[in-house]
C-alpha cells in the first residue's frame, strides 16, 4: 500500500494527540488547512475519534496513535 496524502494527512493527526492525558482531546479550527479538516472528518467517519472537527479519540483512535507513535519513535531513533 502507498501512503496517499490523505492518510498521511490523517496519520499525522492521530500523532498530534498527547497519549500521555488521554483526556485532553484536541480541536480543529475552520480557519485550518482544508487538507486538516478533511483528514479529522475522515477519522471521525472512521470511528476513530469522537467528533468531526476533533474531540477525543475512540478506544479504536487510541490504539491506532499508539501503534502510530511507537512507530515514529522507533523510525526516529534508526
Amino acid at each position: 500500500m502507498i501512503f496517499t496524502p490523505d492518510l498521511i494527512a490523517e496519520l499525522e493527526i492521530l500523532a498530534r494527540y498527547d497519549l500521555s492525558t488521554i483526556g485532553e482531546g484536541i480541536k480543529v479550527h475552520k480557519t485550518a488547512e482544508p487538507s486538516v479538516i478533511a483528514a479529522t472528518r475522515r477519522l471521525h467517519e472512521k470511528g476513530l475519534i469522537s467528533l468531526s472537527d476533533g474531540g477525543y479519540l475512540t478506544h479504536l483512535g487510541l490504539s491506532v496513535a499508539e501503534h502510530i507513535q511507537a512507530l515514529l519513535t522507533i523510525l526516529k531513533s534508526a
